[in-house]
């Protein structure tokens, strides 16, 4: 094993990734058991309950901060579609719900404006917006929208996007030929392959992910390289057999092994053939996507 290898299984062991394990999909993040006190703050109406649960939960794990945990429930709890379109946010009734001071929630509004979830003007307030205006493309709303109720739309909305990225990124990277580039690509399959033998699904990922960004950096076109951390945040949260990369098989180590072949022969149609057989591992694909073209 190479040291690179045993280095990037090594850490992965001894890290939490965040990545859900088997049967956590299914877990909404904040709906616990029924019975919470309700607060009685009359705005939030039927979320108040909900509220007040994610406000105890965030209180075990403030290593987040409180900015970035207030951005993450208020997150969720838009995408769920628990606080729907038009709602008015009101930043005291907030801080009073979560125990935040205003100024935190004044900038985890502003976060979520950003993303396109939430909007302040003068006069109007701060309303929720419909997702017509949300930036899906933003890893956290990907998130989100893959560990809740949209979870099914999210994933082969993903996959469908990566299906239209990799392919040309693949068959662009091998006209791009830099050999300690390719010698990278090829560090992360040994990894992987590493990782597939000893069962370590966690290092197999992170592989993984690091194979598909630096592939899609490497294709010599900016605009898809700014779509890299798009694929990582699909790979991440996809939890299901949505494409071949989603599960550490045989299959789809030899897949990437050939992609790193082609992009070292400086084939382009060889390499853009073998990332749509990646991405066409399982068969759930195919009601996705169509067949591999051959070359």
């Amino acid at each position: 094993m190479s040291t690179l290898a045993h280095t990037m299984m090594t850490a992965a062991r001894s890290t939490d990734s965040g990545l859900a394990g088997p049967g956590e999909l299914d877990r909404y993040p904040y709906s616990d058991s029924p019975g919470t006190e309700r607060l009685g703050v009359p705005a939030w109406e039927n979320s108040d309950q909900e509220l007040g649960r994610v406000g105890r939960r965030s209180a075990g794990n403030r290593g987040r901060g409180l900015h970035g945990q207030l951005v993450q429930q208020l997150g969720q709890m838009i995408v769920s579609g628990d606080l729907g379109a038009d709602r008015p946010l009101v930043p005291e009734e907030i801080g009073q719900r979560f125990e935040v001071s205003r100024t935190v929630v004044r900038e985890s509004l502003r976060v979520l404006e950003a993303k396109g979830l939430v909007s302040a003007r003068p006069n109007v307030g701060t309303r929720v917006r419909p997702v017509s205006d949300w930036n899906l493309l933003d890893p956290d709303i990907i998130e989100w929208r893959a560990f809740g109720p949209q979870r099914d739309d999210q994933r082969r909305e993903l996959s469908e996007l990566r299906w239209t990225i990799e392919p040309l990124a693949a068959r662009l990277a091998a006209g791009h030929g830099r050999e300690e580039v390719q010698q990278r690509l090829g560090d992360m399959v040994e990894i992987m392959g590493h990782a597939l033998a000893q069962g370590d699904s966690l290092t197999f990922s992170r592989a993984d992910s690091e194979f598909h960004s630096m592939l899609i950096q490497v294709a010599g076109n900016r605009m898809l390289e700014h779509l890299s951390g798009i694929v990582s945040a699909a790979l991440q949260v996809s939890g299901g057999p949505v494409t071949g990369c989603e599960r550490p098989t045989e299959a789809s180590l030899v897949h990437h092994g050939r992609i790193v072949d082609a992009l070292a022969a400086a084939d382009g149609a060889a390499a853009e053939t073998a990332m749509r057989q990646l991405l066409t591992v399982h068969p759930e694909v195919e009601r996705v996507v169509p067949a591999p073209r051959e070359h």
